[in-house]
């Protein structure tokens, strides 16, 4: 029987859209034993102890509380010793988000600190749809779009933690990644209620706030919504009998179905197990960040690009700066307060934030997005010049999403006036002198008044065989020119 990620990977083949290399080499497979395992003691990045990482998470802000919050010398002592730790996302989009990333960042803490980080993929609770946080029911989704939702998901979280080892020169144990569609499978619904089922209590799965705030709504709650808790539950009581899982991570509105987690698994070995709640991002203005609100800041640079995703954080206000370099990055915390202080003696030219969005783009579009990223802004607001030779025609496409492309013969003998009138700047030649002449024509950011200038022979067409057009202050076309 083929893994998941072997699946993944023939998929990936199939439609070319992603390189084989990174996912072979990738430090761990899925169903291959621990390093733990096998006796291999992993140093820690930082030299520390494994259990230093919750101090770590709760100066940073990253974790906001542990659950069940009355028993702390339990989980120092757990955390004294490698673990594996998990973190459940549901293929609802093709694509995480930036809320996800926080939880991505706290395994990516557990692996530095020397514990196992493991992603599950919900193949099988996607179909039912987690209550939480949500006034209506979710939308129905078919196998086919949850599968190629799993794809996309395990892209952006093969490629993060990918980045992040190739950016650190330190040994971390390696991620593993499932489907928890695999474990189910096989299970019918007979033989799971007689015996997963048994062991929950309706007095408690109906006190849970994320069913009770659907009681009290006008649509109420499905039966397989109510019962999503009880397969989330599952998963961890899977995790903990398969791979020594101890650690759940999950946004502050999972409280509930840590819990169930946690019931299920003490009544079954009489163990305890431990869940780790991180906040919620929200916007400046105060929402939530993610595909229901419609304000997601994607992982998918096809959903959003290099570019913009770097601009989101360069351009956060000055009062969420030091918590959101806290939140994302790994710069110490002395570091981040030396940079905070800087920042603030000079704001206007966004140091801090500039190193929040470097940092945060790196981690999760590599090197080459970030570079992207980078001549993209210098273009659109450095008019760099030498940036723009350096684009390809695909990247300045995907900078300017509404600028039209021509494709034009190098060898055209064009002058400004008619290169314009050619590629519909303007309707006709009288508008196209006019606006030539008052300044309001741009040719690789460079301003030009004379409409009979010979583009070609003015040196206009770049070394990459683009001419950028910008006619006022927004409205771009793009000339490729062809030999």
């Amino acid at each position: 029987m083929a893994t998941f990620t072997q699946r993944f990977l023939v998929r990936y083949r199939c439609r070319k859209t992603l390189k084989m290399r990174p996912f072979i080499q990738s430090a761990q497979r899925i169903g291959e034993p621990s390093v733990f395992q096998h006796g291999f003691q992993v140093r820690c990045s930082h030299g520390s102890s494994s259990h230093d990482f919750l101090t770590t998470l709760r100066n940073r802000g990253i974790c906001e509380s542990v659950f069940p919050n009355t028993r702390p010398d339990e989980i120092m002592q757990l955390m004294s010793c490698p673990q594996a730790l998990y973190c459940g996302f549901d293929p609802t989009a093709d694509s995480l988000h930036i809320g996800n990333l926080l939880s991505l960042i706290v395994l990516l803490h557990g692996q530095r600190a020397g514990h196992t980080p493991i992603a599950v993929l919900g193949g099988a609770t996607a179909l039912i749809g987690d209550p939480s946080g949500k006034s209506k029911e979710r939308r129905a989704m078919s196998a086919e779009e949850v599968e190629n939702n799993i794809l996309g998901l395990m892209e952006n979280v093969e490629r993060i933690f990918r980045n992040h080892s190739n950016f650190n020169h330190f040994f971390f144990p390696p991620h593993r990644i499932f489907n928890n569609r695999d474990w189910y499978k096989g299970q019918d619904i007979i033989s799971f209620l007689s015996t997963t089922g048994r062991h929950f209590r309706l007095g408690e799965m109906l006190s849970k706030s994320s069913v009770q705030s659907r009681l009290n709504s006008k649509e109420g709650i499905s039966c397989t919504e109510f019962m999503y808790q009880v397969f989330q539950a599952s998963d961890w009581l899977h995790l903990y009998q398969n791979h020594n899982c101890s650690i759940q991570v999950g946004g502050n509105d999972q409280t509930g179905n840590i819990a169930s987690g946690f019931d299920l698994i003490h009544r079954i070995t009489n163990k305890y197990v431990f869940g780790l709640l991180v906040p919620l991002i929200l916007s400046p203005s105060g929402e939530k960040l993610g595909k229901s609100t419609g304000n997601a800041v994607w992982l998918d640079p096809k959903k959003t690009s290099p570019f913009d995703f770097y601009q989101y954080f360069l351009n956060l206000p000055d009062s969420t700066l030091e918590k959101f370099l806290q939140l994302f990055t790994f710069i110490p915390s002395e570091e981040i307060s030396k940079i905070v202080e800087s920042h603030l003696s000079s704001p206007e030219k966004r140091a801090g934030q500039k190193i929040l969005a470097e940092n945060v783009t790196k981690l999760v579009h590599g090197d080459t997005g970030l570079e992207s990223a980078q001549r993209c802004t210098d273009v659109l607001f450095g008019k760099s010049v030498s940036a723009l030779s350096a684009m390809e025609l695909a990247e300045l496409q995907q900078l300017m999403k509404n600028a039209p492309t021509t494709e034009l013969p190098a060898a055209s003998d064009l002058c400004l006036k008619d290169l314009c009138l050619k590629i519909k700047c303007f309707s006709n030649e009288a508008d196209a002198e006019r606006i030539i002449c008052a300044g309001g024509v741009y040719l690789n950011l460079q301003r030009v008044t004379d409409p009979q200038l010979q583009v070609g022979k003015a040196g206009h067409i770049l070394p990459n065989h683009i001419t950028l057009v910008r006619v006022g202050k927004k409205n771009f076309h793009l000339v490729r020119w062809w030999v």
